[in-house]
């Protein structure tokens, strides 16, 4: 679980002779999951019928890829550890406060932000599918997706961290957060020892996907080296 791959997330016409496109070229899709298969012969069916444009699909792809990702929930963190105005407007109101930023869109209309502090650190998840904050991180990650991740992370949530690597104080709560169409949560990790005086655009590089989601921590200042807080 802990090796996080990222996921993958023309105009044509159907020929009259072949009633299942999807299997045309006879490719082997062995290495997928009934799912995906699944997915892949309904978007093979839909551009073939001319429903669905190729290059649509894939600039959305490039946008959420590229434009769209954890380096903007990764702002919001930062901005959050460095004004203490806008921690307190993320906290109250996530969804403008984050819009503040340029942030916003589709399955992002209803955010929450959840601070994590010595006494309780939060994860995320979503139990029934796989609904993310894509405005703020971007495409999920297929372990998020996963139905192993999904239903032991609310049973287990010390196993689940143990799995990535986090190992938190005994003394410390966690709770699980349950994602859904209607809500949508970004966990705030804990600002790193050592970075008085970072600047935000220094303090964004230490903010993982990960850390975000619950299932990680924010990098060590070390990760930056000394020069790092050397700006004023």
């Amino acid at each position: 679980m802990h090796e996080h791959p990222e996921p993958p997330h023309g105009h044509g016409h159907e020929p009259d002779h072949d009633p299942h496109p999807a299997h045309e070229h006879g490719h082997d899709h062995s290495h997928l999951d009934p799912m995906e298969v699944r997915v892949r012969a309904l978007h093979t069916l839909l551009t073939q019928k001319g429903y669905v444009d190729p290059a649509t699909v894939d600039r959305i792809i490039e946008t959420y890829e590229t434009e769209v990702g954890p380096h903007n929930g990764a702002q919001v963190v930062a901005k959050a550890w460095t004004d203490a105005a806008y921690a307190k407007r993320l906290r109250s109101d996530a969804t403008a406060a984050i819009a503040e930023l340029g942030h916003s869109g589709r399955q992002g209309e209803h955010m929450v932000a959840l601070f994590n502090d010595d006494q309780t650190h939060h994860m995320v998840v979503c139990t029934l599918c796989s609904c993310y904050p894509w405005p703020v991180l971007g495409l999920p990650p297929v372990w998020y997706k996963s139905a192993p991740y999904r239903s032991q992370v609310v049973m287990q949530p010390r196993a689940v961290l143990a799995q990535f690597g986090v190992s938190l104080p005994a003394e410390q709560q966690i709770q699980v957060w349950d994602s859904t169409a209607e809500v949508r949560y970004l966990v705030v990790p804990q600002r790193p020892a050592g970075t008085e005086g970072w600047t935000a655009e220094q303090l964004a590089q230490l903010v993982t996907r990960d850390s975000m989601i619950g299932t990680g921590l924010a990098l060590p200042a070390q990760t930056l080296g000394a020069s790092a807080g050397a700006t004023p």
